[in-house]
């Protein structure tokens, strides 16, 4: 955990954002943290990027979709699905297939073997996030996605 430091003082010049309290920076903070556990559990296990799992749950969820799409879904950097994908494809486990006559548009699904790291990580996955909401009582739970869907909604 980093070493605890005064915040800058604030001047006529300079008002730095309060991080602290600032939405975007808090949601931030507790996906990179609530993900990172979950990595823990895959990275080394299936030599696996938290990137190329995204890429992969999305796939298991919606098959047959672009790659454009998969960075569409999870609001990722295209290159960077891109370059999961490429990985994913080159360890067996993604097809990359063509769309009917055009073969400008890939149609990506998860091999078996892609199945097979699925079926084991997504219980992992759900175990995980079981953990960090079991911090919540029922009703706040309920709130909590409430809020969520509002917020993307």
């Amino acid at each position: 955990m980093p070493a605890r430091r005064k915040p800058a003082s604030a001047s006529a010049e300079h008002a730095p954002l309060q991080l602290e309290h600032f939405l975007p920076y808090r949601l931030s903070i507790l996906s990179n943290t609530v993900s990172q556990a979950i990595a823990s559990d895959y990275q080394s296990r299936y030599d696996l990027s938290m990137t190329e799992w995204r890429v992969m749950a999305v796939l298991a969820r919606f098959e047959g979709l672009s790659a454009r799409e998969v960075a569409e879904r999870t609001a990722m950097d295209k290159v960077a699905v891109s370059r999961a994908l490429a990985r994913l494809v080159a360890a067996g486990r993604v097809n990359r297939d063509t769309h009917g006559g055009d073969k400008r548009r890939s149609v990506l699904s998860l091999t078996d073997a892609g199945w097979a790291v699925h079926d084991e990580v997504a219980p992992m996955a759900r175990a995980r996030e079981r953990e960090v909401l079991a911090r919540l009582d029922a009703e706040e739970r309920i709130w909590l996605e409430r809020i969520l869907d509002k917020l993307q909604g």
